[in-house]
């Protein structure tokens, strides 16, 4: 029986089972009984691809802990919705308290109900579908943890989120100033490594074969199509590693320098010790359609 109501309504296996438990069997009194709840209509919208939406940060009062929450929605529309932005603030507070996996997340209370309830009855309300997509957080014994986001719709939710963690025994206001100039740098320059160790070795190996058969391809002897693809890569990790990068706030430091020259400023080492970037949507296959066509079909009948 809770096969055939989650066929009929799309409904998940324990909300069927409460339903059928509630209406005592009776199929039709159970489709009602999560009709009343929104969880049929929500599940219904369950297949519709959610690219849009908002990123969240959230940190602790000591900025010692931070973590940024992607939640996605159908439309852009939705993102302006009030209701849906307070929705993805209270879950990036919530998930600000203790380091928990998105799946841990939906679970957690906030306002007398689970994340996960909270959101299929949003869903039913504003009629789209969204998912509570990922969540990831920074946590530094001392110094801080800031944050950034751009394209903000309204404060701490915008489209691309950033968190930068910075080691020290600085003065927070002055790693405070310091971590955000960073995070805008993170959210422009896209790196996708800390530092050099930290590049993926398989990313490595394709770019330096990648780079090896285009040297050959010039004819030149093989110690020198060495010092080539040696070159090539140097410039590879100065687009990909954080460390490796030029700061976009004066276009010729490298960020290992500007780390450096702060420590010297603040009379306190300081250690860039990670970062994160989220941006909304990104890896999401969005379903591209094409109006013209739409409207033909739909003169057509």
């Amino acid at each position: 029986m809770i096969k055939e109501l989650r066929d009929s309504t799309g409904a998940g296996m324990l909300d069927c089972k409460k339903a059928l438990e509630e209406s005592n069997g009776d199929m039709d009194a159970a489709v009602d009984w999560l009709r009343k709840k929104g969880l049929s209509k929500a599940a219904k919208k369950s297949g519709r691809t959610t690219a849009e939406g908002l990123v969240a940060v959230a940190a602790t009062a000591d900025a010692k802990r931070a973590v940024v929450v992607e939640v996605n929605s159908e439309t852009d529309f939705v993102a302006r919705n009030e209701q849906f932005q307070n929705f993805v603030r209270d879950v990036a507070n919530t998930a600000s308290k203790d380091a928990v996996l998105v799946e841990d997340l939906a679970q957690k209370t906030m306002s007398g109900k689970t994340v996960a309830d909270t959101l299929t009855d949003l869903i039913a309300g504003i009629g789209e579908n969204m998912t509570l997509r990922r969540m990831a957080h920074l946590e530094v014994k001392q110094g801080i943890v800031a944050s950034y986001v751009h394209n903000a719709v309204v404060p701490g939710l915008g489209k691309i989120g950033v968190l930068v963690a910075l080691e020290s025994a600085a003065p927070a206001d002055t790693l405070q100033d310091l971590g955000k100039k960073l995070a805008m740098h993170v959210a422009a320059a896209k790196p996708e490594a800390l530092d050099i160790a930290s590049v993926d070795s398989s990313n490595l190996e394709r770019e330096r074969s990648v780079l090896s058969d285009q040297a050959r391809a010039s004819g030149k002897p093989e110690e020198m199509i060495q010092k080539m693809v040696d070159g090539r890569i140097r410039k590879y990790y100065e687009e990909i590693v954080l460390n490796e990068q030029i700061f976009i706030m004066d276009g010729e430091t490298k960020i290992s320098k500007v780390v450096e020259a702060a420590s010297k400023e603040a009379g306190a080492p300081i250690k860039l010790a990670g970062f994160i970037r989220f941006g909304l949507g990104e890896g999401v296959e969005r379903e591209v359609t094409d109006f013209a066509a739409e409207v033909a079909k739909a003169a057509n009948g």
